[in-house]
Parts: structure tokens; sequence; C-alpha cells
């Protein structure tokens, strides 16, 4: 069996792939150590790379801003859209996917055309609805908002997951006399439960990570994590450790979240790539 030989292409392949790897997480490193620095640690120059490590960032951030009510907030409501969003994209999947019609791919054209939009040019309308609604700094505003956000992106993730499963299941299905409901939630939903998980998870982490939307739809009563964040920016400028403390507390859950499900994560992003 032949081995594998070190050659020159080789050795800039993989210092080029250090080098990626390097760059994409430099900026986590650095924010790593700003929130475990002090105030004037944090603005020193040259930087500094030792020095004594301190939690009086983080016991502060929970003290001023009472982390656990907006992480409270980011897990209602990104939970919640996920779930409506889930609920409304899947059957909306399904007609497309198995009762396709010469406008079917100009509808999915046009959902995934709204994503293309800048959500700062729906920002007025959508605050005067949410102001004349009551809904201003309310988690049902915020999961409103998140899961009409994303919908377009679900629909279309699961419309691929769906026209790739065999037609002749659901019409062996049919003939031996199921239902529709029986249809759908004893053939299609264990089929399709890859790209439904696939999708859910990356549809949390889009919610999870919005700040656009929080940031003008909320404040005290539901803001979520991208709120307290964009919290320690001031006029007086900005509080770089508290700030990277808070960053850090924010992404954390996340993070871990999306480690431990990368194989459902990469799934749902590559699924249908390649036939």
């Amino acid at each position: 069996m032949a081995s594998s030989r070190f050659t020159p292409a080789l050795a800039l392949r993989t210092a080029a792939a250090w080098a990626v790897t390097l760059l994409l997480f430099f900026p986590l490193g650095w924010l790593v150590l700003t929130a475990f620095k002090t105030e004037l640690q944090a603005i020193h120059v040259p930087p500094l790379l030792l020095f004594e490590p301190t939690l009086g960032n983080f016991h502060e951030v929970q003290e001023r801003s009472d982390y656990l009510l907006y992480a409270r907030n980011s897990i209602v409501t990104s939970v919640l859209s996920t779930l409506i969003g889930l609920l409304i994209a899947a059957p909306a999947a399904y007609s497309m996917a198995f009762f396709r019609t010469r406008h079917t791919r100009n509808l999915l054209m046009w959902m995934l055309s709204t994503k293309m939009m800048p959500a700062v040019g729906a920002l007025v309308p959508i605050y005067v609805l949410a102001q004349k609604s009551a809904l201003l700094d309310t988690q049902t505003g915020l999961t409103i908002v998140f899961t009409l956000s994303n919908l377009p992106i679900m629909v279309w993730m699961l419309y691929s997951h769906f026209k790739d499963i065999p037609h002749e299941i659901l019409e062996a299905a049919r003939m031996d006399g199921a239902t529709l409901w029986q249809e759908l939630r004893l053939v299609l939903l264990p089929l399709g439960m890859g790209g439904i998980a696939s999708t859910g998870l990356l549809c949390l982490v889009l919610a999870w990570n919005e700040a656009f939307w929080a940031l003008n739809l909320s404040s005290a009563k539901a803001g979520t994590l991208a709120t307290l964040i964009a919290s320690y920016s001031s006029p007086e400028g900005l509080f770089w450790a508290k700030l990277s403390a808070a960053s850090l507390m924010a992404i954390a859950p996340i993070v871990v979240f999306g480690w431990f499900s990368q194989k459902q994560l990469v799934q749902g992003l590559t699924f249908g790539a390649v036939k």
C-alpha cells in the first residue's frame, strides 16, 4: 500500500489551512482574553498577553443587567419562533414538494427574495404595527418577527429535503388506505426527521443571533442577549472588558449548542448540494 509523501504542495495547503483557522478563531480568542481583563488592561498599548485574570466583569454584568432575564428572553423567543416556523413551513414545503405546479418555483424564488431586502427597509412599518398592536418590548412581538424573518429559509430547506423523498412511498401509503394525517405522521415525518431537525437547529441559531430586530423592537422587558451587549456602548465610549464579558456570556450557550449539533447543522446546510 502506497504511503502518503510530504510534498511542497501538501505543506502549502496545510499552512494555508492553519492560517485560515487562526484567522477565523483569533477574534473569539481575543474576546475571551479581554473578558478576563480589567478595563485598564483591556485598553493597554501594547496589548497584554500575560496578566492576572479576573472574574469581576462577569459579576458586574450580572449585577448591573440581570443576565438571566436577557438569557431567558433569548431562549423563549428563539425556541418559540423556531417551533412556530416549523409548524408553518412543514405543510408549505410538503405541498410544494409533492403537489408541484408550474408556479411552485416562482413562489419559492419570491419567498427567498424577501430575504434580500435590507431589514432596515421594513423597520418603520413593522415598528408602527408593533406599536399599534401593543407588541413593542414583548416576547410575543419578537417571536412573531423572528418567525417571519426565518420562514423563507425554513420553507426552502424543508422543500429541499422533502422533494428528495421518493413519491412512490407516499403513493404506497395512500393505496394502503392511509389518510392525509397518517401519511404525514407515519411516513413523511419519520423520513424527513433529519431535515426537520437540521432546519430547526439552524433557524434556532439564526434567531438567537438576531440583533437588528431585538435592538429596535425591545428594551428592558423583552430584550435579548443582543440588547444586553449593546447596553455596554455609551456616549463616553466602550467598556471593552465588560463588553467582552457580556458578549462571551451571550455566545457561550449557542456555541456549546452548535458544537454538539454540528453534524445536523452541516447536514442542513449541504443537503441536496450533491446529486
